[in-house]
């Protein structure tokens, strides 16, 4: 499977890092160099520093072909925006978008963007803990 993951902080670092070892092609971008940098050495995948709103660093990402792409940068915004966008220029087969904020997360979701709020899994978590 070839996956491209669009932010590498704390979850894009990780989910590249499983996915690379767990054997897939992974392309990680982010606009900062520095981030990149975070990616441990077992990491033998892409990476591209870069603005995802550059069409043309976009159109690198997507000369293959792509099965996934994956928005969980720090901004629901961004990761709503180029979900969509890649979504319908590119066709990816699978779009997922990362939104911290629930309403949003389940307004887009009945759009038909695949999402995952955080927000909603840590507060059914703590409930689960709490059985209420």
């Amino acid at each position: 499977m070839r996956v491209v993951i669009l932010g590498c902080g704390k979850l894009g670092c990780r989910l590249a890092e499983r996915l690379f070892e767990a054997g897939h092609q992974v392309v990680v971008m982010d606009r900062d160099p520095e981030a990149l940098k975070k990616l441990g050495p077992k990491f033998k995948g892409e990476t591209l520093a870069g603005s995802a709103y550059i069409e043309e660093n976009i159109q690198r990402l997507f000369e293959e072909k792509m099965d996934v792409f994956v928005a969980v940068t720090d901004k629901d915004n961004v990761n709503i925006m180029l979900a969509q966008w890649i979504k319908n220029k590119f066709k990816v087969p699978r779009v997922i978008a990362r939104i911290y904020d629930p309403i949003l997360a389940g307004s887009y979701r009945e759009l038909g963007l695949e999402t995952v709020c955080p927000t909603n899994m840590a507060l059914e978590a703590i409930q689960a803990m709490l059985k209420v």
